[in-house]
């Protein structure tokens, strides 16, 4: 899949079959969309376009909304999306310029002079241009003027799936990891670097790596204790604004190729929380895992949440605490051998 971090940088194509849509999570939905797509490149000989924006929409227009969080970083939706065959990524910086684009001019200027769109696939509930005023009737209206087709997905085609990107949101900040999985087709994960913590676990005999998650807008579990796999994807990762939630503008991403064949996952317990056993102050990210001794400091971890095992709670001293981690490794081992 070739990655374009600019619109400007992509060269129209003769037969480009798009679709349109922030695409968080790349959950069952946005599958149902992106399958159709990739169906009627085959029948048409066309390439496939998605054509998706960062920051999030909301994120510009609601800035006082601080509380959005995205089951997927930019990166981590690229990544997914190569892994289904896309053949092109256009990652559309949004702005508030962007947004005030009219229907007809989102059409003429963005789909047909700089993509060459030929074929729309779109879902039901798709709205763009200035005050989403553009939608299924705008894009119709001029089809014939611009010469290319649209195809809307059903309301029921997707709903049948019964899932959104709100609902996985809702159910991974419940902790419901095992419901948030089957929305998304995949177990939801989360990508940070290693850093140096203050080192109790491994006091405690369960030594943990400590996960700094640099895009603040990240979707992170509820408190608690997780069964979770694990790679080692990698060194330092592109610095973000760390300021609040919106982003710093996004470097170019290169073309994502298929990677050699991966070793198996590692396998472990993961604790979210604020660890109120030492009267922790921030919320600590942690994983134990199991059977690893190895030195990953500043290396890039990616941890797939399969299974909630305990929520967070304070024990009466640290030897407690041990007794538990005991049992909750015990939890997470039969979890996964079932």
């Amino acid at each position: 899949m070739q990655v374009y971090h600019n619109i400007q940088e992509f060269k129209p194509l003769q037969n480009a079959v798009v679709t349109i849509g922030t695409f968080d999570g790349v959950h069952l939905g946005h599958r149902k969309i992106i399958a159709r797509l990739q169906e009627v490149a085959r029948q048409t000989g066309g390439e496939t376009v998605i054509l998706t924006f960062f920051p999030h929409p909301r994120m510009i227009l609601q800035p006082e909304d601080q509380n959005l969080k995205l089951i997927t970083t930019i990166e981590e939706k690229a990544e997914l999306l190569a892994g289904l065959g896309i053949d092109h990524l256009i990652i559309t910086p949004f702005s508030r310029d962007f947004s005030n684009l009219s229907a007809e001019e989102y059409i003429r200027e963005i789909l047909v002079n700089r993509i060459g769109t030929k074929k729309i696939v779109i879902g039901y509930d798709h709205r763009f241009g200035k005050d989403r005023s553009g939608g299924l009737e705008e894009l119709q209206q001029f089809s014939s003027v611009y010469n290319y087709e649209i195809e809307e997905i059903p309301e029921q085609d997707i709903n049948e799936v019964a899932v959104s990107s709100s609902r996985i949101r809702k159910s991974v900040l419940n902790g419901e990891i095992s419901l948030a999985n089957q929305f998304l087709g995949y177990a939801f994960f989360i990508t940070g670097k290693v850093i140096r913590g203050d080192q109790i676990g491994r006091t405690l005999g369960y030594p943990t790596a400590n996960l700094f998650i640099e895009e603040g807008y990240k979707l992170i579990p509820a408190d608690g204790i997780y069964a979770v796999e694990i790679r080692v994807v990698g060194g330092e990762r592109r610095a973000e604004n760390l300021e609040g939630n919106l982003p710093a503008p996004i470097s170019p991403l290169p073309a994502l190729r298929s990677p050699l064949p991966a070793p198996p996952p590692l396998r472990g317990m993961a604790y979210i929380g604020h660890r109120p056993t030492i009267n922790g102050m921030t919320r600590n990210i942690e994983v134990n895992i199991f059977d690893f001794n190895q030195d990953i400091y500043n290396q890039t971890l990616k941890m797939s949440f399969h299974s909630f095992i305990r929520h967070d709670i304070k024990f009466a001293g640290l030897k407690e605490l041990t007794e538990q981690l005991g049992r909750d490794k015990e939890s997470v081992l039969a979890y996964f051998s079932s």
